[in-house]
């Protein structure tokens, strides 16, 4: 298992090299200039082009990139535009809200999707199946966006059981943070709900069909033992998996929720610096949200050998 951890270790450079490459030719190529942005549009051409000599912006791209790389390699992943703060002091200061988001949602999702999953698949082609179904499509297909202003427009403005917008942080509100974190979680957790559901419902029929599920109940066992001992536990693994990539999607940053909730969250940093063209923290925020996909990626094939015994790693 060790052995296997290092090599997945060892594999993640090349990964996080191609991100470095494609985050640094985006934010170069995209429109915009961070400079006007930060001088303003009264800015004369002297003062800009003093600005990006001052900040290195005048270099070929090449040259560019080369200074910002030996800064990645030392850990340095520079210095916010309009923050003034080092880069990875700013996101780090935005964890603990997406976290926490992250989290709540993801436990939300799981609570609606197995359940639901499982149904629909025991009950397959019954009314149940079909419910489940349309719920499943629902949460999948519907904005993000949209669910966020109707739980706000419901629960907040109609009956003021939660705020509108805003966080507070533990070490301040303790457990009144959670209220902050109620409706974003919902709306998270309905859609991650949707795709587990029917990941789960998939492959619960493809168990349902094997031989020892008979055998199990030829044997006179309880279908709800058979449904939770054999059945369930061997279809996680795909399940699993969606949940991996489920999970690592909240924890790289639950973009637009975070804005609809005003939420300062990474997902909220990152929207805001794109919107100014802050080059090193939308860098560095696609760097980290790499590292999170692919560290939840090692975590999930890891927890494949605790589901089946079969597995094994070299």
């Amino acid at each position: 298992m060790a052995r296997y951890i290092m090599k997945r270790l060892i594999m993640l450079i090349p990964v996080v090299a191609v991100v470095m490459v494609i985050s640094f030719l985006v934010t170069h190529i995209m429109p915009g200039d961070p400079v006007r942005m930060m001088l303003g549009d009264f800015a004369s051409e002297e003062q800009v082009a003093a600005m990006k000599h001052q900040l290195g912006y005048d270099k070929p791209m090449f040259a560019q990139f080369w200074v910002w790389l030996s800064r990645i390699i030392r850990g340095d992943l520079g210095e916010s535009l309009f923050l003034h703060m080092p880069v990875s002091k700013a996101i780090f200061s935005r964890l603990e809200p997406t976290f926490l988001l992250a989290f709540l949602g993801e436990s939300i999702g799981l609570l609606i999707g197995i359940p639901l999953g499982v149904i629909a698949a025991v009950k397959h082609r019954s009314w149940m199946d079909q419910s489940a179904i349309g719920v499943s499509l629902t949460g999948v297909s519907i904005p993000s966006f949209w669910l966020s202003l109707m739980l706000i427009l419901v629960f907040s403005v109609k009956l003021h059981w939660f705020p509108v917008q805003g966080y507070e942080p533990l070490s301040q509100a303790g457990l009144g943070t959670f209220k902050y974190l109620v409706l974003p979680a919902v709306t998270l957790g309905f859609m991650q709900g949707g795709i587990i559901a029917r990941m789960t419902r998939s492959a619960m029929l493809d168990v349902l069909r094997q031989d020892y599920i008979r055998t199990a109940r030829a044997k006179g066992l309880a279908e709800s033992f058979v449904i939770a001992r054999h059945a369930l536990k061997n279809a996680m693994i795909p399940v699993v998996t969606v949940i991996g990539f489920s999970m690592a999607v909240l924890l790289g940053g639950t973009w637009v929720v975070e804005t609809v909730f005003n939420i300062p969250g990474t997902g909220a940093l990152a929207i805001s610096s794109i919107m100014k063209r802050d080059y090193p923290v939308i860098q560095g925020s696609m760097i980290f949200t790499a590292l999170v996909y692919v560290i939840v990626n090692i975590v999930v094939d890891i927890s494949y050998a605790f589901l089946n015994p079969k597995v094994k790693y070299r």
